[in-house]
Formats: structure tokens, C-alpha cells, sequence
């Protein structure tokens, strides 16, 4: 029996919790670790379950991979009395291959619910400033993405316009080949976007 993503998720927790119980040893941590003063701070034992978690982290993914267990959850975004399940890659999992086809089928379903959610609102692309748009310029970078994310805070609204790697699109190191632009809507200027901005 295949076990599924949920299953795999709770699997990961535990083990996660066993780690940091100290229940999980890895003796070759310290000579993994290339940066002497940071592993005197931390210590050896911090060190060691870091890497048997990422170990154990790591067989799951290949374990995924495998079997081809979707990385993929379901997750809901309300706002503004409006309401949209769509799924999104589990911080924890990887994309199996036809992971991302399903990301990219849900690039109309997010769309259409910014465009429902965002009426009579102010757009800005999240960078280290924000960067007003108009409605035509949002729609052309969301066209150009390969899947979308949203998210909402207070009473804003942010879009992601995600490409390349979905375990890589949040990391600056993996830019251009990955990545996830952000778009905030909101009536005056976003105040949480310094959350959002990757």
C-alpha cells in the first residue's frame, strides 16, 4: 500500500517532533557542516537534528517520487466574502511530474477570483518598493506566469505569478529560473506587503 500525502505530511511532522525531542541522532552532522564558528554556536547537538531531519526529509521525497505521490494540498483563500479551494505544493513535499500540470490548471480559477475578489481596487507589484499597475498590466504579467498563488491578509490581496520549480519559486537563490512575483490589491497603499515580498 502507497502511502498518501497526507499520510506522508503526519509522517513528517513526527519525525520533525521526534528531532527535536532529541529522539533522532546523526553522527556525522558536525563534519556537514562547513562554517566552525556557526557550529560552535549552534552546537552539536542543534546541528545533528537539523541534518537527520533533512535526511529523513529527503527519503520521503525520493519515497514521492517513487510512488508518485503527490506534494500537492488543498487550501482555501477567503476574502471579502468570497471564497476560493485551490491547491497549492505542502512546504514540506516536493512536485511529483504531473504536479504542476494541476498548478496550471487552476491558473483560471485563482484569476477569475482576483479579478472578482480586487473590483474598484489599487494594484502594486511587491518588490523592495511597490510598484503601481494598472488592471492591464496585472493581467498581462498573470498571463504570462505559469501558475498562480493568493493569499489574503487584512484587507489585502496578493497574487502570486509563480514559474519554473514550484519547490524553488519562493528562493532568490533559484531566480530567473524559478520564481514567484508578488501583486498586492488594496483600496489605499498595501501595509503587509513587507510580509509578502519573497
Amino acid at each position: 500500500m502507497t502511502y498518501t500525502t497526507e499520510e506522508l505530511i503526519q509522517i513528517l511532522e513526527d519525525e520533525l517532533r521526534a528531532s527535536w525531542q532529541g529522539e533522532r541522532v546523526l553522527l556525522s552532522a558536525s563534519k556537514r557542516f562547513k562554517d566552525p564558528v556557526l557550529a560552535m554556536m549552534l552546537g552539536e547537538d542543534k546541528i545533528s537534528k537539523v541534518y537527520a531531519y533533512r535526511d529523513f526529509r529527503d527519503q520521503i521525497h525520493r519515497y514521492q517520487l517513487q510512488h508518485r505521490v503527490s506534494g500537492l494540498v488543498w487550501r482555501e483563500c477567503k476574502f471579502q466574502g468570497k471564497s476560493l479551494q485551490f491547491r497549492e505544493l505542502h512546504n514540506q513535499l516536493i512536485c511529483v511530474p504531473q504536479d504542476k500540470e494541476i498548478l496550471k490548471a487552476s491558473k483560471d480559477a485563482v484569476l477569475e477570483f482576483w479579478r472578482q475578489a480586487t473590483q474598484e481596487m489599487n494594484f502594486w507589484r511587491v518588490r523592495k518598493y511597490l510598484e503601481p499597475l494598472s488592471v492591464q498590466q496585472v493581467e498581462e504579467l498573470a498571463n504570462d506566469a505559469e501558475w498562480l498563488q493568493i493569499e489574503a491578509v487584512r484587507q489585502e490581496l496578493y497574487l502570486g505569478l509563480c514559474w519554473g520549480r514550484p519547490e524553488d519559486c519562493h528562493y532568490r537563490w533559484a531566480y530567473p529560473e524559478s520564481g514567484c512575483d508578488r501583486i498586492a490589491a488594496a483600496q489605499t497603499e498595501p501595509r503587509s506587503h513587507e510580509l509578502m515580498a519573497s
